[in-house]
């Protein structure tokens, strides 16, 4: 028996679709008989207990595949192996796959629990679905110090249009005399000290200098007359009072995400030598937030067959529509991880600005007249192959090989 070209299982299903508080399951056997469900149960440990018991008893002598729906990270803790008995094989299934189940079977717009899991049911017994392994601690905290990391990254860019929001307000013209303003000391030292563009203009520009020396900061007279310059001819907005006092929020929030980010580099940095992939940092251009961005999204390594499944899982592969023997390839499918995808796009641009021999394919690849994104797809893929093949062989980078 086969399903969509797919060889059948010969074993017993526990689909499960989670929610946040509740989930719900069924047991189905290899010949798509219902042993039992749909059972609604309690996210808790004594529930997930008692519902185990219960199909337990009624399954009959065959191996056990338990396909459980991915929800964000609500359905985390039923991938433990602990909670299922020895032997059952727990797997992770993709909800974008489910959903596309549940359309081949004519029910695109039917989306009840019941629904979910005859999808999930099939597509278990036809073989997809991803092995639960466990993962090593390092790993694990890599993973989490890895998204910590990029959550205040967020953050801290929200934080800085908002201030920005409030400088324009309160000192319009700065952006133009100093445009990297948060990038910069001296832009760090104007906004926090002279937000009142009145003040900097009554300094002046000897005193100015004089004021950003005794804090440590050296300024040239050039800079510092195009500063005093822009206050002079300022034209701050009537809520200028209240975009200050805003602006000093901002400010100590900005600080408090930067230190929160050193703390959780630092922490990627301890981490990384510990785990599969810090071979990466033989690479040029890979340095310790790319492997460690890296080995957040892929995870555990041995779950990955090839270099193909990862780069799919990303959702870089391009979208393929064929019909009566013509082929047109689209845009990219987006389907899959977005840490793995922002992960392997920033492999491909650290390839791009350090490796010689990626430089020359992606000049090529330009001289052909393809577009920027498809060149960054094309330095993701190389650099997903170099990485599935140094995390895999555990050798260091060979220019000669990758040349």
């Amino acid at each position: 028996m086969s399903f969509n070209g797919a060889p059948v299982m010969a074993a017993t299903v526990v689909a499960v679709d989670v929610g946040k508080n509740t989930a719900v399951l069924s047991v189905t056997d290899s010949a798509r008989h219902r042993l039992l469900g749909p059972v609604g149960f309690a996210m808790t440990a004594a529930a997930v207990a008692a519902v185990v018991e219960r199909v337990s008893a009624v399954l009959p002598a065959a191996p056990v595949k338990v396909g459980v729906e991915a929800a964000g990270h609500y359905h985390r803790p039923l991938l433990e192996s602990r909670l299922w008995p020895v032997g059952w094989e727990v797997l992770e299934l993709s909800p974008v796959r489910v959903s596309e189940q549940r359309r081949v079977q004519g029910r695109r717009r039917v989306k009840t629990d019941a629904v979910d899991l005859e999808a999930i049911t099939e597509l278990v017994l036809a073989g997809y679905g991803v092995p639960v392994t466990a993962r090593s601690g390092r790993i694990t905290e890599l993973s989490g110090w890895a998204m910590h990391r990029s959550r205040r990254i967020w953050t801290r860019t929200a934080t800085k249009n908002q201030l920005l929001a409030q400088l324009d307000r309160c000192f319009p013209g700065l952006t133009l005399a100093l445009p990297d303003v948060l990038g910069t000391q001296i832009g760090r030292l104007v906004a926090a000290e002279f937000a009142d563009p009145h003040r900097l203009a009554t300094l002046g520009v000897t005193r100015f200098v004089r004021f950003a020396a005794n804090r440590g900061l050296r300024v040239r007279r050039s800079a510092a007359e195009r500063l005093v310059a822009a206050a002079r001819t300022a034209l701050p907005a009537s809520e200028a009072v209240v975009a200050r006092q805003v602006l000093v929020d901002d400010l100590g929030l900005l600080g408090d995400l930067e230190v929160q980010i050193a703390g959780a580099e630092a922490k990627i940095a301890q981490l990384l030598p510990e785990t599969p992939f810090a071979v990466l940092l033989t690479v040029p251009g890979w340095g310790m937030i790319r492997a460690g961005n890296y080995g957040a999204a892929v995870g555990d390594p041995r779950r990955w067959p090839g270099a193909s499944q990862i780069y799919r899982a990303s959702g870089l592969s391009p979208a393929q529509y064929e019909s009566a023997g013509k082929r047109r390839d689209g845009s990219i499918s987006r389907e899959g991880s977005v840490q793995l995808r922002r992960a392997l796009i920033d492999l491909g641009i650290g390839l791009w600005r350090s490796d010689p021999a990626a430089r020359r394919y992606g000049q090529r690849l330009r001289a052909r007249g393809k577009k920027s994104g498809v060149i960054g797809c094309a330095m993701a893929h190389r650099a997903n192959k170099i990485a599935y093949a140094l995390v895999r062989d555990q050798a260091g980078y060979d220019p000669d090989r990758w040349a």
